[in-house]
């Protein structure tokens, strides 16, 4: 059975701080948490909260994230990594998420690739002194990201690849990929070791798993025959309790 990680931005969401947050998923049984931003944020009551329950910090952003499309905001971004990239190694958390950012209007797509990869090829310099991976996240820009730039998971395992660094991999949103069209057992087949991470959540509406049309004993099972053995994300918005939302995948993992 496939270990689960609660993002806690929405999982999780009847206790106020991130601390709490922590604790009640251990409470349930949940190995791993996942956030956004930090900044701003209780760091100090995150950390104590993962010490004292063992939860692992699975990922957490690059913030401020920026655009990687656009070369001018990338020494902001390098700068960021370098933070962040701390704070996770001091958490505990082995990934970083970063997405590329909306389209350049009148700049080739040529040109805005150029630029993703270069900002990644800096960044996998800047990480090397850390423990923290990158994770390039594709979106899809039919419902939720209209207009960002890398919405294709192909797109995204190919840029990964040009940037050639093992500090660098994919996060496969498996929800945003099914609302793009994709197949994971097409996409992926082949280059799942470029995936870093599984995030997903059910399509349509992007809820609890059973709350739409996915057929999560197959969904999963593809993922297992492709090789993937990390943890899944839930990145969803829960239509019930955070307890009920965990149970329908646990009930529908062949394993």
């Amino acid at each position: 059975m496939y270990e689960l990680s609660a993002n806690l931005e929405w999982l999780f969401a009847e206790r106020d701080d991130l601390g709490a947050r922590v604790r009640a998923a251990a409470a349930l049984g949940v190995p791993a948490v996942e956030i956004w931003g930090w900044r701003g944020r209780d760091v100090g009551g995150l950390e104590l909260a993962l010490r004292e329950t063992g939860v692992v910090l699975q990922t957490m952003c690059v913030d401020p994230m920026g655009t990687l499309v656009d070369p001018a905001t990338h020494e902001v971004f390098v700068d960021a990594v370098g933070e962040s990239a701390a704070l996770a190694d001091r958490l505990g958390c082995p990934y970083l998420v970063i997405t590329a950012g909306d389209e350049r209007g009148g700049v080739s797509r040529e040109e805005q690739r150029r630029a993703v990869v270069d900002a990644l090829r800096r960044a996998a310099g800047v990480l090397d002194g850390y423990r923290a991976v990158l994770l390039l996240e594709n979106l899809n820009s039919r419902v939720d990201h209209v207009g960002t730039f890398l919405d294709s998971t192909a797109e995204c395992l190919d840029i990964v690849d040009e940037v050639g660094s093992p500090k660098v991999k994919v996060l496969y949103d498996h929800y945003h990929s099914l609302v793009m069209g994709e197949r994971p057992e097409v996409v992926l087949a082949g280059r799942v070791d470029r995936v870093g991470h599984v995030q997903t959540a059910d399509v349509p509406g992007r809820h609890e798993p059973g709350t739409g049309k996915v057929d999560w004993a197959h969904e999963l099972r593809v993922l297992r025959d492709l090789g993937y053995a990390g943890r899944i994300g839930l990145e969803c918005v829960p239509t019930v309790s955070t307890a009920e939302a965990l149970a329908h995948i646990r009930e529908h993992d062949p394993q």
